[in-house]
């Protein structure tokens, strides 16, 4: 006999303890399993929007270096040094939550800006650069946003996976065959307790 199964009460309260946790942990299973699904979804949605700002990072990145060097052999590299802003950019994370896991759930941008005093790109070679890396450094916000988020959620989903797992295979079966051992050990008492009032009754005098 288990610990567990030492523990429980013997008789009919024995049986029902097991009988509710043996509900508890089926209900548990189930709604872990619903938290699972949810997860994966969600990470699968991340992983998509990641594919496709990583793709639009590159592609922003690809432009933006083409027209640099366009623009520094037409202005020099002065030129650059003298069109860049000095200001810089910013990034802010917002963060949400499903089933308890927080994640970054969208970023928002903020391009510098040139101060009036400031020159602006000398050739339009350096100001489509200019509009390429601002574009590019947006995709590489989002795309580590969507990548951050899927890592979390399949962290979370992995854990769950496991606790799901350790329900159905382990705790569950165990709980299921401590019930059986309780019902069959409350079902003999009953048998032999009418047996024993059967015979009591059968030799109690006139």
């Amino acid at each position: 006999m288990s610990p567990r199964a030492r523990r429980v009460p013997a008789g009919r309260a024995g049986r029902l303890r097991l009988r509710r946790s043996l509900a508890t942990a089926v209900r548990g299973a189930d709604l872990l399993e619903r938290k699972l699904r949810l997860l994966l979804d969600r990470e699968h949605t991340a992983r998509q929007a990641a594919e496709g700002a990583g793709r639009a990072w590159r592609q922003r990145l690809a432009e933006a270096e083409s027209w640099l060097v366009r623009g520094v052999l037409l202005g020099g590299e002065r030129a650059l040094a003298e069109a860049a802003p000095a200001e810089r950019a910013r990034v802010d994370v917002e963060w949400g939550a499903l089933m308890g896991v927080r994640h970054p759930a969208a970023v928002s941008w903020t391009g510098p800006v040139r101060s009036p005093w400031e020159q602006t790109p000398s050739n339009t070679a350096l100001a489509h650069a200019e509009t390429a890396y601002r574009a590019a450094a947006r995709a590489a916000a989002e795309l580590a946003a969507h990548q951050a988020a899927a890592e979390l959620l399949a962290a979370e989903a992995v854990r769950t996976r496991q606790r799901v797992r350790a329900l159905r295979r382990h705790w569950i079966p165990r709980l299921q065959d401590e019930l059986a051992v309780a019902e069959l050990a409350l079902e003999e008492a009953e048998h032999e307790e009418a047996v024993r009032r059967r015979w009591a009754a059968g030799h109690r005098g006139p």
